[in-house]
């Protein structure tokens, strides 16, 4: 009993540091992006840029192939379910709220947090085990302007973009499916589809892709920079980070839908 509040404590302690070292990462990151260049040091057009490739544009064939698979599913069952009660055609309002204020944003967070959240925790793993990032210290590189602020500023232009992708790829599957199950023709969804939703629909998603953006850069970012104990440490580190991330993200979404839906 002893050993086991022992461990639990010393979990409680540690998730405390982490949460304290993320809030910390994102501070001093937006201190960097706001304030650097009044400094005479800001943030990397080059590095953002790189990182706005890696982030998004290597992401955009995934996320349109999932987004229109999700699209599709959503719309089979709603007009397998609808069917029974003679409603098929409000699958359609049910597919244009569901895929702009939830899906599309989940979708994305869900694959950004798979590939570039552990691909940030092992990056800069990488260079914490071989020291790399001492060595910027030694040559009065800041860190967190260094590597971080370019992560966070691509992270929060490319997820929601990638959100929009999304939200068009997974209502055009919708679209398909409706069209061969339900008989009218797609100009006749789309013309559906915008008249259900309001300009708030989509803002909702938007914004819940903020906050992925954020909690994505800051999880990964954190694993990257307490990482320890050499390439199992990485391992640990990077795998940590995914689950993490998508735990952290379903969480978020989670309080967003119950707020949000009053």
């Amino acid at each position: 009993m002893y050993a086991l509040t022992e461990n639990l404590g010393r979990r409680v302690a540690r998730g405390i540091d982490e949460f304290g070292y993320a809030a910390l990462l994102l501070v001093e990151s937006l201190y960097w992006l706001v304030a650097g260049a009044l400094r005479g040091q800001p943030v990397r057009l080059r590095a953002v840029v790189t990182e706005m490739m890696r982030i998004g544009v290597a992401a955009i064939p995934i996320v349109a192939i999932l987004a229109f698979a999700n699209g599709v599913m959503m719309a089979l069952q709603g007009v397998y379910t609808l069917k029974d009660f003679g409603a098929e055609s409000q699958v359609i309002p049910g597919l244009a709220l569901s895929i702009t204020r939830e899906f599309g944003a989940l979708i994305v967070g869900i694959v950004v947090a798979g590939r570039s959240g552990s691909a940030i925790a092992a990056r800069i793993g990488s260079m914490q085990m071989s020291q790399e990032i001492d060595a910027l210290r030694v040559l009065g590189v800041n860190p967190v302007r260094y590597l971080v602020a370019p992560i966070l500023l691509a992270m929060l232009v490319m997820v929601p973009a990638l959100t929009i992708l999304a939200n068009l790829m997974a209502l055009t599957g919708g679209g398909l499916l409706c069209v061969l199950k339900l008989h009218f023709s797609l100009a006749t969804y789309w013309e559906s589809v915008i008249a259900y939703l309001e300009v708030s629909d989509v803002m909702q998603g938007l914004v819940k892709s903020l906050v992925f953006a954020v909690l994505i850069a800051l999880v990964g970012c954190t694993n990257g920079f307490m990482a320890r104990g050499g390439a199992d440490g990485i391992g640990h580190s990077t795998t940590r980070s995914v689950v993490l991330c998508i735990a952290a993200i379903v969480i978020a979404d989670m309080l967003f839908t119950l707020f949000l839906s009053r």
